[in-house]
Order: C-alpha cells, then sequence, then structure tokens
C-alpha cells in the first residue's frame, strides 16, 4: 500500500471519528427490538414466502448466470414484471439489482444535454450522487414546497427540452410525502416527466399497498415510477414501470447499470412474487401500522418535537448534532432497543437524529419502553 494514500485515507477517517460521523456495521442480537429495519411487515422469514422462493431457486437456481441481455434473464423475471404491472397499473417494465441503481440509471441515462431536472432538495442520495456527476443540468426545490417547483418550472419550461421533476412517495429520512394531487395538477399547467420513487410508499400506502399513488388516485398520472424490493416486499432488487415503451427499450440499451452486471437471482424473484401477493391483501396490516404510527407520533409529541400530522412509519427524532445523537442512540442499546442514528451526509448539517422505523406486528405494549426513555431523556 503507497503510504500517501494510506496516510490520506487515515486523516480522513480521523476527522469523521473527530466530527463524530464515523459509521461501521454491526450484527445486532435478534433479541433485541429492532426499530431500524425497513420491513415493514415483517415478511423476510415468511414461510409461505421462503417456500415459494425457494420453489423458484430450485427451477432456475441459485443467480441467474449472466447479465440480463446475455442469458441471466428467466421467465422468473418476467413472471415478476407481470405482476408489477398488473399491481401498479403500468404497461412496461424492468428490473434493476437495487434501488441505488435504478435511479442511478435513470438520472444518467434518460435526460438529454438540452433538458432539466428539477429534485426535492431532500431527495434520496442515489438520485444526489448521480446528479452532481451527470452533466445534465439540474436545480433543487425546496423540501416538498410545490410553491417553490412552481416558481422554477415557470421560469424554466420554455428554456428547456424537456423538464423532468423526482420525488419520493414517503421520504426516507423525514417519513412525510408531497402532495401528489398538487403535483399532478402542475403537471397539466406545465408538462414535465413526473418520476416518482415509491421505495417506502410501497406495501405502506395504498388499498392494496401500491404505495402513494395508489391512496392519491393520481397512478395513471405517474410518467415513471422506481420501487424497491428491499423494503416491505422484504427481499432486494428493484423496478421501474411506465407506460412509455420508447423508456424502457432506451434503459435497455444504454443503461451501463442494468447491462454490465449478472441479473437479479431468480430466488429474489420469487420472494417478490410472494410478498406481493401477501401485501396487496394485507390492508388490515396496512392500517395497524398506520395506527400505530399514528399513536406513537402523538405520544412522542408531548415530550418532543415530532410531526403528528403524517402517519408513516418512519418517525425521525431530531437532535441536531451528532454527539447527542450517538449518545442517545447509545442509551436506547443500553435498554434492549436497536434505533438508526442517522447523521451527515446522509442528512442535511445540524440535522442529526434518531431514525425510528415501524412494523405492523408493533404494539404500544412492546413500545412503551421507548417511550419511557424518551420522557426520562427529555
Amino acid at each position: 500500500m503507497s503510504d500517501l494514500f494510506k496516510k490520506r485515507i487515515e486523516s480522513e477517517l480521523k476527522n469523521l471519528h473527530a466530527k463524530n460521523l464515523f459509521r461501521k456495521t454491526h450484527a445486532f442480537n435478534k433479541s433485541l427490538l429492532n426499530l431500524t429495519s425497513n420491513d415493514y411487515f415483517l415478511l423476510r422469514q415468511n414461510k409461505k414466502v421462503l417456500a415459494f422462493a425457494y420453489e423458484v431457486a430450485q427451477k432456475y437456481g441459485t443467480g441467474s448466470g449472466a447479465s440480463p441481455l446475455l442469458s441471466g434473464y428467466h421467465p422468473c423475471h418476467q413472471a415478476l414484471i407481470n405482476k408489477l404491472l398488473a399491481w401498479k397499473n403500468k404497461n412496461f417494465g424492468m428490473l434493476f439489482n437495487s434501488g441505488f441503481m435504478a435511479n442511478q440509471a435513470i438520472v444518467k441515462t434518460l435526460p438529454g444535454k438540452n433538458d432539466l431536472i428539477l429534485a426535492d432538495k431532500l431527495i434520496h442520495h442515489s438520485i444526489v450522487q448521480a446528479l452532481n456527476r451527470s452533466v445534465v443540468k439540474f436545480k433543487r426545490y425546496n423540501h416538498i414546497d410545490l410553491s417553490h417547483l412552481e416558481e422554477l418550472l415557470s421560469f424554466n419550461i420554455n428554456r428547456y427540452d424537456t423538464i423532468f421533476v423526482f420525488t419520493e412517495s414517503i421520504f426516507s429520512m423525514e417519513g412525510d410525502y408531497p402532495d401528489l394531487k398538487k403535483l399532478v395538477q402542475l403537471k397539466k399547467k406545465y408538462p414535465f416527466i413526473l418520476i416518482l420513487d415509491e421505495a417506502h410508499g410501497t406495501g405502506v400506502m395504498g388499498k392494496s399497498g401500491a404505495g402513494l399513488a395508489e391512496e392519491t388516485d393520481t397512478i395513471n398520472d405517474i410518467d415513471i415510477i422506481i420501487g424497491t424490493f428491499g423494503k416491505s416486499l422484504a427481499g432486494m432488487g428493484a423496478y421501474v414501470l411506465t407506460n412509455l415503451l420508447p423508456a424502457i427499450e432506451y434503459l435497455t440499451n444504454k443503461a451501463g447499470e442494468y447491462i454490465y452486471s449478472t441479473f437479479l437471482p431468480p430466488f429474489q424473484a420469487g420472494v417478490a412474487m410472494a410478498t406481493i401477493d401477501i401485501i396487496r391483501n394485507a390492508d388490515d396490516k396496512r392500517k395497524a401500522l398506520k395506527t400505530t404510527s399514528f399513536w406513537l407520533r402523538n405520544t412522542l409529541s408531548k415530550y418532543i418535537d415530532v410531526q403528528t400530522h403524517y402517519n408513516t412509519p418512519i418517525i425521525p427524532i431530531i437532535m441536531g448534532d451528532s454527539a447527542s445523537t450517538l449518545n442517545l442512540q447509545s442509551l436506547f442499546l443500553s435498554k434492549g432497543i436497536i434505533v438508526g442514528a442517522v447523521r451527515p451526509p446522509t442528512v442535511p448539517p445540524d440535522s442529526s437524529r434518531i431514525r425510528l422505523s415501524l412494523n405492523s406486528e408493533l404494539t404500544k405494549e412492546k413500545l412503551e419502553p421507548l417511550i419511557s426513555i424518551i420522557k426520562e431523556h427529555s
């Protein structure tokens, strides 16, 4: 190893330690109360899911064996796409190995040199990174501030060939969401391509769990839906759905994230197919999750500043500085509770937070220790 290289990275790591921004992985005991998982319906160990995924793997193998444009695209992948299209009411779709790759592919591939991207300021890092490394022009509008978005649209609508607007449904660090109905109204006034990342909305929102677009009855107005299998669907991988066939064909031919990687394992396609069937018929669990989320938000608001007008399972407790965030995380862990300590650059400076992520099996009794700690700490 080069001495200069070693010194440089050691210096940068030392700086991260000094700022309380150093991160590392942990293998936690399963007996702890886990309030960090995005598996909102605890389907990762569901026996029906495991059995069906094993059946698919028995038929097609443990891995896909190649990239999708060679021989890695199997009938199980097409069956999964068909199931997604029927669920999300779109005509065409494709799969990716992760949501990160899907977002990167869309940002780096679809916009042209005379196009503009308008993205929410708190959009996921996968999109932010792609924007910063892309040659495409972009601007950021204030978080879920559609008035600011309209200002940007009004000013830029005749200056570019095409404008793309990127937003998440449920924002992964905030637990809030945009007014999709108003966003769709803007789309009718200022023609743009609307791209919605339903990573955290899928499963949690909508009568059949198809997401925020289903819940707000705007699904037919969304041009491109991105989603992941790594949250409610309890596996890994991602999808892009649209009614624009040329968009899928263009990504298939141009997106390196799709072309140059061994494709999604059949086992994971099986997991997704099985969990979709369960989630589409899990309205009782969906309602229970919303009820618990709403109750916990309102209970916590007696002691700390927490948003109470949302009922999503992501609840941020803003601490501000990284040191106090880590201290509170350690306190929770000492009491048998795993919580996320989210710090910059994942969130903006001075907005470090404890991130709670709930699931449908949590009860008020299970959450009482959490509330007691918050009450004592406030």
